[in-house]
């Protein structure tokens, strides 16, 4: 085993509950030795961190204040005190927020290795963020061939994995919103978006009619508010409404306002449902099987945006929820 006196481990901890929007005063840096695993565990070396929009919710009381945070992380083993898992393994697991984690082999997941596919791949196309537009597609949605859908937040990571999926899938016209003129631009000319809009540049339901004017037979749902009410506006008949998430409430004062036509649902005879990626991580190896062909044909490309550095995980979080990462946001341990 190898040993790790003197060295130094760094965990963030949350401090505060924020009000409003985070800032970097909820959080602090702790540092301690690096932890010796007990029989039965072993030691990860993390090397890639997940920050994900649910932390943000996970803030207002979930997560345990003065204590490490979780989050989905990548690293290497490089102690072990148990025959299931070995020295060198690269693995997945939970214990995000810090560079070391003592791990036991319920708590791991072992990370299948595919020709010219990037370990960063495990964090976005291949990680819990395509898992979620998998799962939001296939199995709440039951997208079928030629229908065409609205994707709100189409620029972030669960925007851009869907978008790609349908592609592949054989959706029809596929539209996105997002939060700038340049990430409208990327979701046209590299995600493989049919058409898409700058949120800000008007009324929700405006701009969706411009983009969708025949409408829509799918709504992914990653906003909420003004969104949802456009959409459930241009939604045909029998449409389908997949809830992912809210990002427009996270860190509003106010409940939202919208949305305001909830009647839409009877009278088109809409179907509205959320769904947690926990509860479908036996889709795992058929994510695998679906996904890595195409990217090894360069079919479905990665859209990640990469910050170097574990001390720079607060800033990548919360420049996250400012939206400025185009794809799935990672940290990247800064290479030795």
């Amino acid at each position: 085993m190898n040993s790790t006196s003197g060295a130094t481990a760094r965990t963030v901890h949350q401090i505060a509950r924020p009000h409003g929007f985070p800032t970097p005063d909820d959080f602090a840096f702790v540092e301690s030795a690096v932890p010796e695993p007990a029989p039965g565990t072993a030691l990860v070396e993390n090397l890639y961190w997940s920050v994900d929009p649910y932390h943000r919710e996970m803030m207002d009381g979930e997560f345990e204040l003065n204590a490490p945070l979780e989050g989905r992380t990548i690293g290497r083993v490089t102690a072990s005190r148990t025959p299931e898992i070995a020295e060198g393994e690269i693995v997945f697991h939970r214990q995000g927020w810090r560079t070391h984690a003592v791990v036991t082999p319920e708590e791991v997941r072992r990370l299948p290795r595919f020709d010219g596919v990037p370990l960063s791949a495990y964090m976005s196309i291949l990680g819990g963020t395509g898992l979620t537009a998998y799962v939001g597609l296939t199995r709440i949605a039951k997208l079928r061939e030629g229908e065409d859908l609205f994707v709100s937040a189409a620029a972030g990571g669960v925007g851009t994995a869907t978008g790609r999926l349908a592609r592949v899938m054989g959706a029809g016209r596929i539209v996105g919103s997002a939060g700038s003129p340049a990430k409208v631009a990327y979701l046209t000319e590299q995600v493989g978006y049919d058409a898409a809009f700058d949120y800000h540049a008007g009324p929700a339901v405006d701009l969706l009619a411009k983009a969708a004017p025949d409408g829509v037979d799918v709504y992914v749902d990653n906003v909420g508010g003004e969104q949802l009410e456009a959409a459930i506006e241009r939604l045909r008949e029998f449409g389908r409404i997949v809830r992912i998430g809210t990002v427009a409430q996270y860190n509003a004062l106010e409940p939202l306002s919208a949305p305001r036509n909830l009647t839409e649902i009877v009278e088109k005879s809409l179907r509205m449902e959320g769904f947690h990626v926990r509860n479908h991580r036996h889709l795992q190896d058929e994510l695998y099987d679906f996904v890595v062909p195409h990217l090894q044909s360069g079919r479905i490309g990665l859209d990640e945006t990469i910050v170097d550095g574990f001390d720079r995980i607060v800033t990548a979080f919360l420049g996250m929820l400012r939206g400025e990462n185009v794809g799935k946001m990672i940290i990247r341990a800064t290479p030795a």
